[in-house]
This record gives C-alpha cells, sequence and structure tokens, in this order.
C-alpha cells in the first residue's frame, strides 16, 4: 500500500468516523423525543478500480420495523376508537343512573307507579291525587333532562368530529409537506431520515383518528389512502371539510340528502374538483373519527329512541282505548261498522279477515295521515311484523278515505263504504266469498279528561295530545321524551283523576280510573318499535312499560361493559406493541455509549494512521 492510499484510507475512515459520533450525538440528544427513530451509519468499502481504497459513508438507517409499524398504526386506531366508545358508553350509563340510584330511570318511574297504587287503594284521598301528580310530572321532568344530556352528548360528539377534521386536516399538510421536501434528494442522509421521523409522527397522529393505508413510494415518499381506497396525501394532500350543527337536537339526524340532513357530514376534495361524503360512502372504520360517528349517529340516537319509546308507551297506555265495530250484515253479506270520527293523526283502524281459500287469517292496519308528505308508509310503520300498514290521508274528507282504502284492499274481496256521517263499514263479498271478515275496531286516543271512558290525556306532547302521528319529518315519537308534559288541566283539577265523566258525575271514591292507571303501567302490554335497538323487525318487544324499562337498562349495561371489555384488551395490544416498537426503534444510552467507545478506537487508530503517515512523509523529506 502507497502512502497516499494510506493516507486517503485514513482521511476516508475518519470522516466516517466523525459522522458515525455526530450520529451517536444526535441518537443521545433525541433520546426523549417524541416519534424519533435510533440512526444507525452505513457504510461501504471505497474501491478504485480493483483496489480497496478505504471506507465511505452510504447511508443513514433508521431502526424500526417496518411490519412492526404498520401494526401498531393499525391497533392505535382500533385503541382510539375502543377508548372514545367507552368514554361516550360511560356517560351515557350516568345518564340512565345506576340501578336502585335515586336518580335511576327505573326508580323514578317506579316512584310513578307507586304512587298510582297509593291511589288505587284511596281514590278519594287528596294527598294521593297530588303525589301521583307530583310523581308524574317529576317523570316527565326526568324524561326531559334525559333527552338534553344524550342530545349533550351527540352534541359533543359533533364538535369533536370538527376537531378530529382540524387535526387530519393538519397533519396531511404536514405529511405532503414532506413528501415534497424527500422528493428533491435520492440521498438518505440524516436529514432526510429525520424528515421521515417527523413524517411518521403525523401519521401516527392520523391513524389515530382514521384507520389509513400506507403505501410506500420512490425517493422515502408515501402515499396515503383511505381504507376504501381514497387518496388522502401525496406530493398533495386532500382537504376534508365539515360543517358542524353546534348543538344538536333529537330531530337533528344524520342524512346522505343534505336537504334532510341535520347534523354535519365530512366531505372530502380531493383536488381534482369534485368532493366525497367520507360518512355516507363508510370511509372510517376505526379511529376516534370511526367512534364519534358511530355514537353520533347510531348508539345515542338509538338511545334517544328508547327513551322516546318509553315516553310514548306511557302516553299511549294511558289515553288509548280500542272501540270495537258493531256486526252488521247487508243481503248475504256480513261485515262491521265502526266510527273514524274520533280518529286523530296516527291513530289506527284494525281489521282482521281469514282469507278463505288458504284458511289464512290476515291484518290490517289503517293508519290516519294528516301529512300526505309522510306516504306511501313502509312495511314498518307499526311494530308488528306481520300486518298490512296501510297509510290513509284523511284531509279529503270521508269520500276520498273510502277510496284510498278501496284502492288498497278492494282486490282482497272486501268492501268499504260510508253508510253516513263518519261511519266506515266493512263487508265480505257473502257465503263462500274469497275473505271472512273476523274483527274490526279503532285505536283512538282520548284527548279530554270527562269522555266517559277511564283513559284520559295524562301526559301531552307540549300543549297537544300525543296520538303517534307521522309526518314527512318523522314520526311524533321522535324526541318525545323531550318534550313530554304532564297535563295541566290536572294539575288545575285533580279529581279528574277520578271522575271520568260528568253525566252522571263519577263518585269521588270510584277505582275505576285509578285501577285503570295502575293496570296500564304494571299490567298494560304493549308493541315497541324495534328500530330503536330493543327486539327485532321480525320479533318485535312485547310487554310491559317495566319490562321495556328493564330490558332497555339492561341493553344499554351490557352494552357499556362490553364496549369497556374491548377497549381494556385494545389497550393491552397497543401497549404490548409499543413496547415491542420501543425495543426496536428507541434510543438505548448504553448502547450507544459502546458505540461511541467503538468509534473512539476507530477515530484513533485512523489519526495513528495518519500521525505515521505523516512521520514518513518528514523523514523522505529529510532524506
Amino acid at each position: 500500500m502507497g502512502l497516499a492510499q494510506a493516507l486517503t484510507s485514513a482521511v476516508g475512515g475518519l470522516r466516517v468516523t466523525q459522522s458515525g459520533l455526530a450520529l451517536v450525538a444526535s441518537n443521545i440528544a433525541n433520546a426523549e423525543t417524541p416519534g424519533y427513530v435510533k440512526k444507525t451509519a452505513v457504510q461501504v468499502a471505497a474501491a478504485s478500480g480493483d483496489v480497496t481504497i478505504g471506507v465511505r459513508l452510504s447511508s443513514i438507517n433508521r431502526e424500526l420495523d417496518q411490519y412492526l409499524q404498520r401494526q401498531l398504526r393499525t391497533e392505535t386506531s382500533g385503541g382510539a376508537y375502543a377508548s372514545t366508545r367507552t368514554d361516550f358508553f360511560q356517560r351515557l350509563q350516568g345518564i340512565l343512573g345506576q340501578p336502585g340510584a335515586d336518580n335511576a330511570l327505573e326508580t323514578v318511574f317506579n316512584n310513578f307507579v307507586s304512587s298510582a297504587q297509593a291511589l288505587s287503594t284511596s281514590p278519594d284521598s287528596s294527598a294521593a291525587r297530588y303525589s301521583l301528580l307530583t310523581a308524574g310530572q317529576t317523570l316527565a321532568q326526568h324524561l326531559n333532562g334525559m333527552t338534553a344530556d344524550i342530545q349533550g352528548l351527540r352534541s359533543d360528539a359533533e364538535l369533536g368530529l370538527a376537531d378530529a377534521v382540524n387535526q387530519v386536516n393538519s397533519a396531511m399538510r404536514q405529511i405532503a409537506a414532506i413528501n415534497r421536501q424527500l422528493g428533491q434528494s435520492s440521498v438518505q442522509d440524516a436529514t432526510a431520515a429525520s424528515l421521515q421521523d417527523q413524517r411518521d409522527f403525523y401519521i401516527d397522529q392520523l391513524s389515530q383518528l382514521m384507520d389509513i393505508k400506507v403505501v410506500a413510494t420512490d425517493h422515502g415518499k408515501v402515499n396515503i389512502f383511505t381504507r376504501s381506497g381514497t387518496q388522502l396525501v401525496g406530493d398533495q394532500a386532500s382537504v376534508m371539510t365539515f360543517d358542524p350543527k353546534g348543538s344538536l337536537g333529537a330531530t337533528a339526524l344524520w342524512d346522505s340528502d343534505p336537504a334532510k340532513r341535520g347534523t354535519g357530514t365530512i366531505m372530502l376534495d380531493s383536488g381534482s374538483g369534485s368532493t366525497t361524503d367520507l360518512i355516507a360512502a363508510n370511509a372510517f372504520g376505526s379511529g376516534k373519527i370511526a367512534a364519534l360517528v358511530e355514537m353520533r349517529d347510531h348508539v345515542l340516537v338509538d338511545a334517544q329512541a328508547q327513551v322516546d319509546q318509553i315516553a310514548a308507551g306511557m302516553s299511549r297506555a294511558l289515553s288509548d282505548r280500542t272501540v270495537a265495530g258493531a256486526a252488521v250484515t247487508a243481503g248475504a253479506q256480513a261485515g262491521f261498522d265502526v266510527d273514524i270520527g274520533s280518529l286523530l293523526a296516527g291513530n289506527t283502524i284494525n281489521l282482521a279477515y281469514t282469507d278463505t281459500a288458504t284458511n289464512t287469517q290476515r291484518q290490517v292496519t289503517i293508519v290516519r295521515i294528516d301529512d300526505p308528505g309522510a306516504l306511501p308508509l313502509p312495511p314498518g310503520a307499526t311494530p308488528n311484523p306481520t300486518d298490512k300498514v296501510i297509510g290513509v290521508d284523511f284531509s279529503g274528507g270521508m269520500a276520498a278515505i273510502i277510496a284510498q282504502i278501496n284502492s288498497a284492499l278492494g282486490s282482497s274481496g272486501l268492501q268499504f263504504s260510508n253508510t253516513g256521517g263518519t261511519t266506515l263499514r266493512v263487508l265480505d263479498s257473502g257465503a263462500g266469498g274469497p275473505v271472512k271478515i273476523d274483527a274490526l275496531s279503532t285505536t283512538v286516543t282520548t284527548n279530554v279528561l270527562t269522555s266517559g271512558s277511564a283513559a284520559l290525556p295524562f301526559f301531552l306532547d307540549g300543549a297537544k295530545p300525543y296520538s303517534g302521528a307521522l309526518t314527512a319529518f318523522g314520526p311524533q315519537s321522535l324526541g318525545f321524551a323531550g318534550r313530554i308534559t304532564i297535563n295541566p288541566a290536572l294539575l288545575t283539577d285533580p279529581s279528574r283523576l277520578v271522575v271520568y265523566q260528568t253525566s252522571p258525575l263519577t263518585a269521588a271514591a270510584d277505582p275505576t280510573r285509578p285501577n285503570f292507571l295502575l293496570n296500564q303501567l304494571t299490567q298494560g302490554m304493549l308493541d315497541f318499535d324495534p328500530q330503536a335497538g330493543v327486539g327485532t323487525a321480525s320479533a318485535p318487544f312485547s310487554g310491559s312499560l317495566q319490562s321495556y324499562i328493564r330490558q332497555m337498562i339492561s341493553q344499554q349495561g351490557e352494552a357499556a361493559a362490553t364496549a369497556d371489555s374491548l377497549n381494556q384488551g385494545q389497550q393491552v395490544v397497543v401497549s404490548s406493541l409499543q413496547q415491542r416498537y420501543a425495543d426496536k426503534s428507541n434510543v438505548s444510552i448504553d448502547e450507544e455509549m459502546a458505540n461511541l467507545l467503538k468509534l473512539q478506537t476507530a477515530y484513533g487508530a485512523n489519526a495513528r494512521v495518519l500521525s505515521a503517515v505523516r512521520d514518513m512523509l518528514d523523514q523522505l523529506l529529510k532524506s
């Protein structure tokens, strides 16, 4: 080896060693820096022709396991999803109250039932009457408060989505900017490695907010996509927009139709001139955003619907009455007459007939509709999965009503007519005909206190009766728990809790109405809408109000426990992966100090070579 070659080799070694020393110093200095990945120098032999003349620095390597990194991002997204859901479920449990607690829904309802029991025992007791009214008012106010709290949670989710979208946009802008910087050079030096650390930090932030796919490209850049394949980031960042509605109410629901939507939605502008509704596209399967959307649009909406079902069930249980039709004949035809003049919007005509060809009984529910925009009604407009539901617009008078019913059912062999006034007559087609009418009745909401019936409008929807009306904007039950109130006429005259008719006047100790109230609250069988999440479309929940409340509380408690269990398991997985990732990528001070000693030794050896070459050159010059 010549002196020039030795000098070149030693200088190259010193340079590589100096770079290594700087890298060790950087590793130690950034040992506590979030997102910093340990760096190592990759050195290769430098050659000239067939002769190795020294060493050079090839690149700076980031010590990380990319497979483990991808797995950690996936589980981090799942962890943020599970944690957010658990937080909301715990807050929802606080609204429902712990079983047995004074502020629990079941406790407040049972207090109302106990007051009804006391009135049933002592109908003439003024104290018992006032106690029932006080308990009823407390229950109505409790349902009002639960609605406000549930909608408060939905509003928190709405605001959380607005904040999350801002964080997404910030992270995507940073990632795109770093991509552009990396694209300006093909060398994997310390600057490039540091930029990749910064980019990974923002990608990790993004993965907490939503589930993403990261695809590496040339020059160390990456492209980021949603789970459905929509690109979010390349050299340019897409932009997400969110139109928050602020404080949400029970009627503010998400809809893919902007004209019907009452909540904010997340739009993505990729810069191509078109936008995508990411919620409609189901682009969020995990991460904080997915959890917020699920809570705002599904879990809390179902919770509100269940509370509304309780309010609607109480109201209708006390105010609805069934009026049976009167049997009639017309020649060889047989059927029933029923008065439909007292039906309110949402009240029904209930028909049962037998198809004689197959000996199959069929049920028809004809619903009074005052808003034509609600027509036609969907098959699931009533909880009964076996009935045929027909919505009839009552605004055009009896002739129009009969025409609509005949149009819908005339082919069955049934004949509908008006015999005068508001009487509806239904006849079969005679002996040996295709149908036999089994029963006809109406379900009517009582809207006065002294109708002669034990039923009474104990609860109101604001200032109007609750009859289950269906409109183009949704059913009357939507948000009803937030509007339910006790009938002010009862507060003015508590005697109406007993007096149900004035001619003849009901006796002050008559137990008829108090017994009816108690029976309806404890034994009355109601069908509950499965769309609220209790029961299914094929097997809707049917039972008493008490049993529905217990089922609701049990189901919500089970959902909260499941969410908490999922969260605990997910956090264990995330913690385990974080530890494994840290073991591979974090800086070890002991390891860096050992590397420092090696580099010091190498530096000294290269310096010794330089010193020897200098001495030899001095000797040559003196010769």
